[in-house]
């Protein structure tokens, strides 16, 4: 699927949805407000999780405040974008939504397809929603077209209400969505019903972790079985599988390979840019200037924590693969560990870094393997020994791991995540929903902050501020967030 395409270039929605290709470019204008969700992930949850030690190194960066869990960030552009990022999306799909009601049936008339769209939009409304309640907990619930001046009037609704949205809207797409094989090649790329259920199960998921006093998406809902539900309907296709070679899921010549559940894609070489930016945003300057590449993003090192280094084995494969451990920029010698997980120097673009061929892989099968073995050490049906020991042990082997476990615990499977995951994004919310985050914060923030920069943990901060700009916007419609 072309990401590159000008979506509603000319014209208002009212004369613009004419044809079945004005309906196909619509969603393309949804899918392209996903297009920065690796970058978030990356800023608002890698870097705010005990993987990453990204205090300042000289200067203020806008990432330091997340590591270090500043009150002050409700302008953090970051915390913005999360915010407005998701929304445009939301207001994408409500719009087009409301299109192919008024206008779908007589513009396209092919009824499993015109469902097909609707389940497309519904994904992903479903998916910013998600998004957004978990970095925000309430947030306003709109559900249709409104103006500028409606939309100051709507106040954040409770967490439940929206999780019980994003419920209806996944349904929907899981029964009208086809299966990935379904896709014809062009169209490859699109949403499938396995990824509605995916994210269905990790709904499920979120919900059942602790409330941590905070009204986040935690709610102690104990629906660890129903995402299992999810998950074995998924690994029952057949359509999935893991890889022998950690390093070939990621290898751009090997794209929406057996592991890839969902992708969000790219295409470089567009005008205007459509490419990837994730695989930059964690790799400093300075590394790509030494192997002879311009480079003049601004960005500093986020180094890898000791924590997570000293956490793989030596002959951990995911270790070399994923962590850049030292380099040489003329005189200066750099000997603190990054994380450089998608960075392939034959890739790198020669006109703009922020023009990546590659996708961001959002779910994938190790994952569903692993958060299925969560559930059932949290009381869902399933056997320890052939589901949560086997899965770890052959994540565990693939890595280069030769001696087996027995009897794997909550913490171990945690670790194995997040030996795993790195760069993925998964930690910050793994913390949250196992209830451990703040006491691992505080004891990671005791040994690992030797420099005294970064502030003390307290669990309001599983959630992030409401952006100030939108506290403005109508005051005293939303309170801000507890601890800032």
């Amino acid at each position: 699927m072309d990401l590159g395409q000008q979506p509603l270039s000319q014209g208002t929605s009212e004369t613009y949805f004419q044809t079945v290709n004005d309906f196909n470019q619509g969603l393309t204008a949804i899918y392209s407000a996903a297009r920065t969700y690796p970058d978030r992930l990356l800023n608002l949850s890698e870097t705010r999780s005990d993987n990453l030690y990204a205090v300042s190194d000289g200067g203020v960066r806008d990432w330091e405040g997340i590591n270090s869990f500043h009150r002050n960030i409700d302008a953090n552009p970051y915390v913005v974008e999360a915010w407005q990022g998701n929304y445009i999306g939301v207001f994408r799909a409500n719009n087009y939504l409301e299109q192919l009601a008024t206008k779908g049936e007589n513009v396209v008339t092919d009824a499993v397809l015109r469902r097909r769209m609707e389940a497309e939009a519904r994904f992903l409304r479903a998916f910013f929603y998600f998004d957004l309640v978990r970095y925000f907990g309430q947030v306003p619930l709109i559900d249709r077209v409104v103006s500028d001046a409606e939309a100051k009037t709507i106040g954040r609704s409770p967490v439940a209400e929206i999780c019980n949205f994003i419920e209806q809207d996944l349904q929907f797409a899981i029964d009208n969505l086809p299966k990935p094989s379904a896709y014809l090649p062009a169209e490859r790329g699109r949403v499938n019903t396995y990824a509605a259920k995916m994210l269905l199960g990790l709904l499920y998921m979120s919900k059942s972790g602790p409330t941590l006093n905070v009204d986040g998406i935690g709610q102690n809902s104990n629906e660890w079985s129903k995402a299992v539900s999810q998950f074995n309907d998924i690994i029952a296709s057949n359509e999935f599988g893991s890889l022998t070679s950690y390093a070939a899921i990621f290898d751009y010549a090997n794209e929406r390979n057996s592991e890839v559940i969902f992708n969000i894609e790219y295409a470089s070489g567009g005008n205007p840019i459509v490419g990837a930016t994730f695989p930059w945003v964690l790799v400093p300057d300075t590394y790509f200037q030494s192997l002879g590449f311009s480079a003049q993003g601004g960005l500093t090192i986020r180094p890898v924590s000791e924590d997570l280094v000293h956490k793989y084995a030596s002959a951990d494969v995911r270790k070399s693969f994923a962590i850049q451990s030292s380099y040489a920029n003329g005189p200066v010698v750099e000997n603190r560990p990054f994380i450089r997980k998608f960075v392939d120097i034959t890739k790198v673009p020669t006109t703009s870094r922020l023009d990546w061929p590659i996708n961001f892989i959002v779910f994938r099968y190790t994952d569903l393997l692993l958060l299925k073995a969560e559930c059932i050490l949290n009381g869902a049906p399933g056997d320890a020994a052939t589901e949560v020991d086997a899965v770890v042990n052959a994540v565990r082997s693939r890595a280069g791991y030769t001696e087996p476990l027995s009897g794997v615990t909550k913490m171990q499977l945690l670790e194995e995540r997040r030996r795993e995951f790195i760069g993925e994004g998964t930690r910050w919310f793994d913390l949250i929903r196992s209830g451990i985050v703040e006491n691992t914060l505080k004891n990671w923030i005791q040994k690992e902050d030797t420099g005294g920069q970064m502030e003390d943990f307290v669990v309001d901060y599983v959630l992030y501020p409401v952006p100030q700009s939108e506290l403005n916007k109508s005051p005293g419609l939303y309170e801000q967030n507890k601890g800032y």
